[in-house]
């Protein structure tokens, strides 16, 4: 997700990012706990809604709580069970990040990933809509965003900058810059047909929703119900603390 979510929306003037504990968060990378797991992280890449590297973004990793990390490559062995894999696309996110989302919100004009991200819904309503907000679970380390992929992965065609867009709501033959199975909609896509619920994508899109969160839910993480691909760790170890290191191998251990 690239907010808050419903459970925990933000107060008036959210608070400053906790500062870093003396003993660390105990951040690891998630390739060194469970290699199988596929990565596709967005916000280090120019492919997604900002169109740009994402602040505090310095490597295109995923940095999880060893706890999530554990109990995410459990869910990983269930998957693989049924012939699908993990792939993230977000985990750890830094304040300055969700900061970042904020300060691009305000700049009218910048709507170069519309098409793409939030084709049906204004730029100026997607904090109101929840979409956007802070402070977001993800910067407290054990929430994140993925998808299901068959095994073995087909081939994704790599986004170029420049070239035409498709919108996330379009049909999943037609959205090939993501090798992920039908969910209905893309990742980050700012649209009520990304709500878990929604009874207006296939029903093929609806059982792949529903095996995912429940992969997720067996292996001890909660969904939000306005994104398909959003979790957040029940059991995490930093519940009310939110952290600004960046997102690189520096900020592990």
């Amino acid at each position: 997700m690239a907010g808050c979510t419903r459970e925990e929306r933000p107060p008036a003037t959210p608070p400053p990012p906790s500062p870093q504990t003396s003993s660390g968060p105990g951040f690891v990378v998630l390739s060194d706990v469970d290699h199988r797991i596929l990565t596709d992280i967005r916000y280090a890449s120019a492919y997604n809604f900002l169109g740009r590297p994402v602040d505090g973004y310095q490597q295109p990793l995923c940095l999880l709580t060893a706890r999530a990390a554990a109990a995410l490559r459990g869910v990983q062995d269930a998957a693989l069970a049924v012939g699908r894999s993990l792939k993230v696309y977000d985990c750890y996110r830094p304040q300055r990040a969700t900061d970042d989302f904020l300060n691009w919100v305000g700049q009218p004009g910048r709507d170069a990933m519309k098409t793409a991200f939030y084709p049906r819904v204004p730029k100026t309503e997607l904090v109101d809509r929840g979409y956007l907000g802070a402070p977001s679970a993800h910067s407290r380390g054990s929430t994140v965003d993925l998808t299901l992929v068959d095994v073995p992965a087909p081939d994704q065609a790599r986004h170029v900058p420049g070239q035409p867009l498709v919108a996330c709501t379009a049909a999943h033959r037609q959205r090939v810059t993501d090798n992920s199975v039908d969910m209905g909609t893309g990742f980050d896509c700012f649209d009520p047909l990304s709500h878990i619920d929604s009874d207006r994508v296939s029903v093929t899109a609806r059982e792949n929703r529903r095996q995912l969160r429940q992969l997720m839910t067996d292996g001890g993480f909660v969904g939000y119900d306005r994104e398909w691909w959003h979790f957040r760790y029940r059991d995490e170890p930093w519940p009310d603390t939110y952290f600004d290191l960046p997102v690189a191998r520096s900020s592990t251990g």
